[in-house]
């Protein structure tokens, strides 16, 4: 299958996972991504270990989120590297990049210059906190960013403090928005020659993230966010929304009505809670109830009454579980990917599906500079 890319060039600066993240995403829909690395370390992430498990040298998350690019090193600090560079920069489509507020400038890469250099080019760039403002020098992790963002306050049951997300939330939604920035400008190109300049900050991600609760607390005068106290899913959903434990496991319980859930259950005390308005006010009331009756049966026995009444529910799964469901295998959503050395391994496939088929490749991650000496005469 012809994926809807091919043909487009990729020069790609960006390091650790936000930049990342983009370029992985264009590289499965089809682009060449011609990953630029520094001398000897090569991109950070390279021995940025999200764990302390090790793949062939390096880190598990730059396997992960750097599958299917190419690597070329160049000293940007060397006048006759960098202009080396500017040669595949005149012939590409799009260059992105995710260092602080000028630190492109001083590598000689900065919009202006590449402008005169290729005039119609896609250029994308990725800040922490935007490029001005007393923040923009803040370094741009993701669980600082989840800090400073307020998302720590919606997560968990009141009183336990800020808990963050488990994963690099932020980084990965940064760099999806940077993605689309970039696909809008490349259909421009495409149909009328210019490119444009995509800007995206990880802090103003975060906060579209928290879209649905922001807007709510503007609505209701700015009022503090209040969690659950317990069971807790979603700071300003009401009951029976969250997460509850059962004799043999847990189950999570989405929107429904309270009375119909207590008679489907046999709970008659939910049948106390007729008002919509009661399921927000007396919101932990219920779910106390709810949480002491739900640990008397098996996961299963709950999920087969409530199922076939279309009461929104699901059983809480660890990977292990979910990756021996046949409605996980039918999705085919591991694949096996090799790099040139012959190193295997097994990550998940880009989620898109076009035209019937699923965007896979069977290329790893490269080697540092793997791909160097091959590009300078391609492009010489």
């Amino acid at each position: 299958m012809k994926k809807p890319l091919e043909g487009i060039l990729v020069i790609d600066f960006s390091q650790y996972l936000s930049g990342p993240s983009a370029s992985l995403r264009l590289a499965d829909l089809g682009a060449r991504v011609i990953k630029v690395e520094k001398p000897v370390s090569g991109d950070m992430g390279r021995q940025l270990y999200c764990s302390n498990v090790i793949m062939n040298g390096e880190s598990s998350m730059f396997h992960a989120i750097n599958r299917n690019k190419q690597s070329y090193v160049a000293d940007m600090k060397s006048a006759q590297e960098r202009e080396k560079v500017y040669t595949l920069i005149a012939k590409a489509d799009v260059l992105l990049h995710n260092f602080r507020p000028g630190v492109a400038d001083k590598l000689g890469i900065d919009f202006d210059t590449i402008q005169s250099i290729n005039s119609n080019i896609v250029y994308a760039e990725l800040t922490g906190y935007g490029k001005e403002g007393v923040w923009k020098n803040k370094p741009g992790l993701d669980l600082l960013l989840q800090s400073v963002s307020g998302l720590t306050q919606l997560n968990g049951n009141d009183g336990a403090g800020p808990v963050p997300i488990g994963l690099a939330v932020i980084d990965i939604l940064s760099g999806a928005h940077l993605a689309q920035g970039i696909l809008a400008c490349l259909y421009r190109k495409l149909t009328t020659g210019k490119g444009g300049k995509v800007e995206v900050s990880m802090l103003e991600s975060a906060l579209e993230y928290q879209f649905e609760s922001v807007t709510c607390f503007f609505r209701d005068g700015g009022q503090p966010t209040e969690r659950p106290k317990t069971n807790s899913a979603h700071a300003y959903l009401g009951a029976p929304y969250g997460v509850y434990k059962t004799k043999n496991g847990n189950i999570a319980l989405a929107m429904g009505s309270i009375p119909f859930i207590g008679e489907l259950l046999g709970c008659l005390e939910l049948l106390n809670y007729p008002e919509v308005d009661s399921w927000f006010s007396q919101r932990d009331e219920i779910k106390g109830i709810l949480a002491n009756h739900l640990k008397t049966k098996d996961t299963k026995e709950w999920l087969a009454v409530l199922e076939p009444a279309d009461i929104w529910c699901a059983e809480i799964m660890d990977w292990k579980t979910l990756f021996d469901k046949e409605a996980f295998k039918i999705l085919e959503m591991v694949q096996k990917v090799q790099m040139s050395d012959g190193y295997g391994y097994e990550t998940t496939r880009c989620p898109i599906q076009i035209n019937g088929a699923w965007l896979k490749s069977e290329k790893g991650s490269p080697i540092l500079g793997e791909h160097t000496e091959k590009i300078n005469t391609e492009f010489a």
